[in-house]
């Protein structure tokens, strides 16, 4: 499934040979099909543009249901930034009913995909989508970003490259926190357990195993073999935390805990962001919670 709906977004996506361009000092308007999208191009598009996303904060994109009024908005829209790599299945049956004449841009071009060979999907080529847990990542996304801008209002280029150039400094330094944060962490304790797949990237990038007993998607169940099964690999293993997600039901990480012994060590934001009240407002903020949570339930 996640194949074809790869393929369907692909067909959609133009390169970025624009066929329009600003002809106004009005800001250009941009759909980003999820808040983290749109907080990166908030960042890069600052003043000059107008960012409206459709799955709106503390929202999950994997189960997400088109309104009308999504219809309209990417309508009305310029260009749309889309995750890609089978996130939003919904997509192109919107785009098509929408009737929009926007260039969709896949913000994961050149990303390397990580592949899901875990038994949670039916075919081994299947990618994750959630590239966006790796830092080095999220510079890709940022820099498409900024050349897809620069396509479309030319006139803006120079805006779009220094707020894009500052942005990846910050980025550059988040990383860098990161790394030094996760080595203070003793070695044999950095495992833990995650509602569901989402930082397959993150643990490539930074050497925390996170097991879930859910696939890549919270579309998917995990069956009572999986949940005894993780149960097993806790207490053998003495996985000292357990973490819940904003986008996913508690219980199930609850149950697991109350089992085990592990403690819940917090909420782990994966595929939404929330609002300006909330802990993880903006892309940066989502990294720094989550690693200082991390790092509060495994190093002591």
């Amino acid at each position: 499934m996640l194949r074809f709906i790869g393929i369907a977004a692909a067909a959609i996506t133009l390169t970025f040979g624009f066929a329009f361009a600003q002809s106004t000092n009005a800001p250009l308007n941009v759909v980003a099909t999820f808040s983290i999208l749109g907080d990166f191009a908030k960042n890069v598009g600052g003043d000059r543009v107008n960012v409206t996303t459709l799955v709106g904060q503390n929202s999950d994109t994997h189960v997400y249901t088109p309104t009308p009024a999504d219809a309209k908005k990417i309508a009305d829209a310029k260009l749309v930034i889309v995750n890609g790599l089978g996130l939003e299945g919904w997509l192109p049956r919107l785009v098509k009913s929408s009737g929009s004449k926007a260039v969709t841009v896949v913000a994961t071009k050149g990303v390397t995909a990580r592949k899901i060979e875990d038994g949670h999907s039916h075919d081994p080529a299947d990618a994750d989508p959630h590239a966006w847990q790796s830092v080095d990542n999220a510079k890709i996304y940022v820099t498409n970003i900024r050349d897809v801008l620069i396509a479309a209002d030319p006139a803006g280029a120079e805006t779009y490259r220094a707020n894009a150039t500052a942005y990846l400094a910050k980025l550059d330094a988040l990383d860098r926190d990161i790394r030094e944060t996760v080595a203070k962490i003793p070695s044999e304790r950095r495992s833990v357990i995650s509602t569901h797949d989402a930082f397959g990237y993150f643990a490539a990038a930074y050497g925390i195993k996170f097991i879930a007993p859910q696939g890549v998607s919270t579309e998917s169940e995990p069956s009572a073999r999986d949940i005894a099964a993780i149960i097993t690999q806790i207490k053998k293993q003495k996985i000292p935390a357990v973490f819940l997600e904003n986008v996913t039901n508690p219980r199930l990480m609850q149950r697991i805990a109350a089992e085990t012994g592990a403690k819940i060590g917090g909420t782990l934001y994966s595929d939404s962001l929330t609002n300006e009240k909330g802990p993880a407002p903006t892309y940066i903020d989502m990294v720094r919670h989550n690693i200082k949570a991390l790092t509060s339930a495994l190093s002591s």
